[in-house]
């Protein structure tokens, strides 16, 4: 961290050249000390990611950013904000702090937050903003492993969200490649916390998940505008007992939420029908959880195929993902499409053996407008074209 960064002048070059490509400012010179110019550079690139990802921070006057690589594994404002409003007691330690961000909403929440760190730039980054922040935490640099076990006290909950960068620098997901390995310290984070919070790239398998983590009683699969963002495995001291699942889309204007428990999803069968007056899309978070075949349950709508995972209804419900009303339903047969005289609108494909790409090649469509068309397969075996108008 170079804290020549925070003075006056530099801070306001930086808020000068905000919109500006970082690239044009190289080539039209920095005005300041060569080797500050790749931190100025670093702060102009992250903090412009930082409008939309951190809002709360980016109009706050005098932080200091990571390198634009840090800030892409760091949490959001809006899914720290949720990991916050999951906890409650007295005391928690962030045992791989990073930037900041959790911690920071974590301790609005929790009387007692401890962040560790162990790359120095980053701690002495996130030191700095908690006092801009006025964020009460106490900082520990260092293995944070060491440090959990010479502290050694209890904690009402330990959080994790390990690195998911190899040496190489390389993305990694699986719980082995990330670090602190989860899989392999769950034992120790459950001896000095009775709960423990760990947050995971979404593209980890639920089931196989489970099986390494155990004590595992509760998933949260949060989403952002429709794009799964991280899954939170939340476990517990000695906990064996059923796994309850949370699929959570959230958007500018309303939280999709969609709760239900591991066990139905062995005790849920599709229901099928032909596409009646409505279409419904799940969001992302639900089909991540795959618990496909248990929205028939819960929300009186039928698949259109035991594989295809989109719905229908004869009434408008409410429904955790996108809703259309049904126009037509066509055949797939391009001579009949044709007849429909449709240049231009939105595709998607489910349960179909063509790609998007494929089909606006084949039969001339170009993208956007208000139409949408679902290409995918029905309950009897055809295949057809659904074209619809969004709810």
């Amino acid at each position: 961290m170079k804290t020549e960064i925070l003075s006056d002048e530099i801070q306001k070059f930086i808020a000068k050249h905000l919109n500006d490509d970082p690239n044009d400012l190289v080539l039209r010179g920095i005005p300041f000390d060569k080797r500050l110019h790749q931190s100025i550079l670093d702060q102009i690139r992250s903090k412009q990611k930082a409008q939309s990802k951190l809002p709360e921070w980016f109009t706050t006057e005098g932080l200091y950013y990571p390198p634009s690589l840090n800030l892409e594994q760091t949490s959001s404002e809006v899914t720290a904000r949720y990991k916050a409003s999951l906890v409650s007691g007295d005391t928690l330690i962030d045992i791989a702090g990073g930037f900041g961000i959790d911690s920071h909403y974590f301790s609005k929440q929790i009387k007692s937050v401890a962040h560790c760190e162990l790359n120095e730039d980053l701690l002495a980054m996130a030191k700095h903003n908690a006092e801009v922040l006025d964020s009460d935490i106490e900082f520990y640099a260092g293995d944070s492993i060491q440090i959990l076990k010479d502290l050694d006290q209890q904690f009402d909950w330990i959080y994790l969200d390990p690195s998911r960068r190899s040496d190489n620098k390389r993305k990694v997901f699986l719980l082995a490649d990330c670090t602190p390995n989860a899989k392999t310290f769950k034992g120790l984070f459950l001896k000095y916390a009775r709960k423990v919070m760990i947050k995971t790239s979404p593209l980890l398998d639920l089931k196989k998940t489970l099986e390494d983590l155990e004590f595992v009683k509760a998933i949260h699969i949060v989403a952002v505008n429709n794009e799964v963002k991280e899954l939170l495995w939340i476990l517990e001291r000695d906990y064996n007992g059923s796994v309850d699942v949370i699929s959570l889309n959230l958007t500018k204007t309303k939280e999709q939420v969609f709760k239900f428990n591991f066990e139905e999803l062995q005790e849920a069968y599709p229901k099928t029908a032909q596409p009646l007056s409505y279409l419904y899309e799940p969001n992302a978070a639900i089909l991540k959880s795959g618990a496909f075949n248990l929205l028939s349950d819960k929300f009186e709508v039928s698949k259109l195929h035991e594989h295809s995972h989109i719905y229908t209804s004869e009434f408008l419900l409410e429904f955790p993902g996108r809703r259309f009303k049904i126009e037509n339903n066509i055949p797939f047969n391009k001579k009949k499409f044709s007849k429909e005289g449709i240049k231009k609108a939105n595709i998607t494909t489910r349960n179909f053996p063509m790609s998007v790409h494929d089909i606006r090649k084949k039969l001339n469509i170009k993208d956007g407008g208000d139409i949408y068309l679902f290409f995918t397969t029905l309950e009897d075996g055809k295949k057809s074209i659904l074209v619809c108008s969004k709810i």
